[in-house]
């Protein structure tokens, strides 16, 4: 549930950006009435309607999210606080100034900002920041751990690259795609390959003094 509910802006920025893309003078008519103060101008052109109804959206959910979070008193994680910081300004600057550019950022920083996060946790201080997230339930040597901390680093740092290149190099289209699809899929391989690795690694759980009592 709480994946969910992690991915839900990058799920609600996707298909509103489809839904707009299909639509796109509806979406720019209903943009400059409801929420044409959030843009320079005040007026939305239908070609750039997608990305900024999107990108709206995304921001108010944002919102949303951490005051609902907040109102049901649970826990606010830093990375969603660092999420909400990131989307209003770059999501913010790409609705006023009508420039994709602002928004396209928004992962490659909030990637880098998880890069430096394990560097920091896991290499420097040696929080067992990975272990603490798996519950600490997983016994495997210390140097796996940290292995597993600098592949995390390294992950994290090329997907804020690889972002970008997309980003770049080809049309908004294929890099909501590419956000939506790609990063999820790298991201599920990337997990699994880290489960495959640990599993090799696990150190044997101690055994339970009962099971050692015959009956």
């Amino acid at each position: 549930m709480k994946i969910f509910f992690d991915l839900l802006p990058i799920i609600l920025f996707f298909v509103s950006y489809k839904w707009a893309d299909g639509h796109k003078d509806l979406s720019a008519q209903w943009m400059t009435e409801h929420l044409g103060f959030m843009v320079s101008g005040g007026v939305v052109h239908a070609m750039e309607a997608p990305v900024l109804l999107s990108t709206a959206v995304v921001v108010i959910f944002s919102l949303l999210q951490i005051g609902v979070l907040k109102a049901l008193r649970k826990k606010v994680d830093a990375l969603l606080w660092a999420g909400l910081v990131t989307v209003l300004v770059l999501g913010g600057l790409t609705l006023w100034f009508h420039s994709e550019t602002f928004i396209k950022w928004k992962p490659t920083v909030i990637y880098w900002i998880m890069s430096i996060g394990f560097l920091v946790t896991e290499i420097i201080l040696r929080r067992n920041t990975l272990r603490k997230m798996m519950g600490g339930q997983i016994e495997a040597p210390d140097f796996v751990w940290i292995k597993l901390g600098w592949a995390w680093v390294g992950f994290f740092a090329l997907m804020g690259v690889l972002n970008l290149y997309v980003a770049y190099h080809y049309t908004t289209d294929t890099w909501v795609n590419f956000k939506m699809w790609g990063s999820t899929g790298l991201m599920l391989v990337f997990t699994l390959a880290q489960g495959v690795y640990l599993n090799h690694h696990m150190e044997p759980l101690p055994e339970d003094d009962s099971s050692k009592v015959q009956s």
